[in-house]
């Protein structure tokens, strides 16, 4: 019988590939390995039980700050892409099996669906398992392989965190697995909060233990260039062009949260403004055909012109990209304006703030902002 001789080659070729594997996930990527874009994910569970008012508020507000610190990040340069998810827990509307927690937006860019969502949250009295959100948001969001990238809860509430039957420890495990960070944020007095154990989990999942004031009313420090910015939104806001099956509901819902945003107070107005201004944070390429255009330039030749505003659905394809491209610059300029009208905003007000006698109080927004600038530090993320 004549024997079969493997070269030698080829064996190690073998061997390599059936190691290469062993370091894979089930999507054929390697664990540990960098992505190709670096990437923020942040998922925010809030309690929404009775007494909760004052954080649904500051969630409102915080949004558009959290945005734009996160926005400010670069890491090797590349600036991250950012994804934010939503839970609820505490209402004992939603499902007991499901430990009264559920999930208001998976991970998302479209920041317009989540702030309407954020002004959509009630509170009403409930159970709050605090060890039940964290396993469910960890287990069905689709948080990213890489190891690399900067991935975060935030969980905010009052009430003892160990209450439920799934101990916060097996969250703990599966943060620890997916490299997850998770910071607890206590609503109340420091002592109060330990003793409820809001300081374990933070504990075991190398995040941070904080307290806020939910009650606190977020100082809202008037400037010489709210107004300039606002009548800035006007002028952007114009330069949109709805396309396709999502386009006019979704114009509707950004001049929507546009309003609630207004109404609830100038700072969130001109705050929501800036990261409207942020090209790489705010882009609606699923419903505004200048963003489309800028990810596609096929896109118009195979758009559906019967989805367009009434004065553009009669244009041609060669008038439609010239439109598109003016609305672009226009677009680019104003956003520029946005961008340095916000550089002496802050100013401004980083001025009066230094001035003020007025003890610092510990919000949602403030706590936020200085965990996410330590740890990004962990990701070599820069915070500008």
């Amino acid at each position: 019988m004549k024997k079969i001789v493997i070269p030698a080659v080829y064996s190690l070729l073998v061997v390599a590939s059936i190691f290469a594997l062993s370091f894979t996930n089930n999507k054929g990527k390697p664990f540990n390995s960098p992505s190709s874009s670096p990437k923020i994910q942040v998922a925010i569970l809030l309690d929404v039980s009775n007494s909760m008012d004052g954080l649904i508020d500051q969630a409102k507000a915080q949004l558009w700050n959290m945005v734009s610190v996160m926005g400010k990040a670069k890491c090797n340069g590349v600036e991250p892409q950012i994804e934010i998810a939503l839970y609820e827990y505490g209402r004992t509307t939603n499902s007991k099996s499901a430990g009264y927690v559920k999930l208001i937006s998976p991970f998302t860019r479209d920041l317009d669906k989540l702030s309407k969502h954020l002004f959509s949250l009630t509170t009403q009295g409930g159970d709050e398992y605090c060890g039940q959100v964290i396993y469910t948001s960890l287990k069905d969001l689709q948080w990213d392989d890489a190891r690399d990238n900067y991935k975060v809860i935030f969980i905010a509430g009052n009430e003892d965190f160990l209450q439920g039957n799934l101990l916060y420890t097996k969250a703990c495990d599966e943060a620890k697995k997916k490299g997850v960070i998770v910071n607890t944020i206590y609503c109340g007095d420091r002592l109060q909060g330990i003793k409820e154990h809001w300081n374990l989990n933070s504990e075991c999942g190398d995040g941070s233990f904080t307290v806020i004031n939910q009650q606190h009313k977020i100082e809202d420090i008037p400037t010489p260039y709210d107004s300039l910015i606002m009548v800035l939104n006007e002028k952007l806001n114009g330069t949109y062009i709805a396309y396709g099956a999502l386009g006019a509901s979704s114009f509707e819902t950004q001049a929507k949260v546009d309003k609630l945003n207004d109404n609830m107070s100038k700072s969130a107005a001109v705050k929501r403004t800036t990261v409207k201004g942020n090209s790489k944070l705010y882009n609606n390429s699923s419903w505004d055909l200048v963003d489309a255009y800028k990810g596609d330039v096929k896109v118009i030749e195979t758009l559906d012109t019967k989805t367009l505003p009434a004065h553009l659905k009669n244009k041609s394809k060669e008038e439609l990209k010239v439109i598109v491209k003016d609305m672009d610059t226009k677009r680019t300029v104003i956003q520029k304006e946005i961008a340095t009208n916000n550089s002496k905003r802050e100013t401004f007000i980083a001025t009066a703030k230094s001035k003020s006698t007025t003890k610092n109080v510990a919000t949602l927004e403030t706590e936020i902002e200085k965990t996410i600038k330590l740890q990004a530090k962990r990701y070599k993320m820069v915070i500008q």
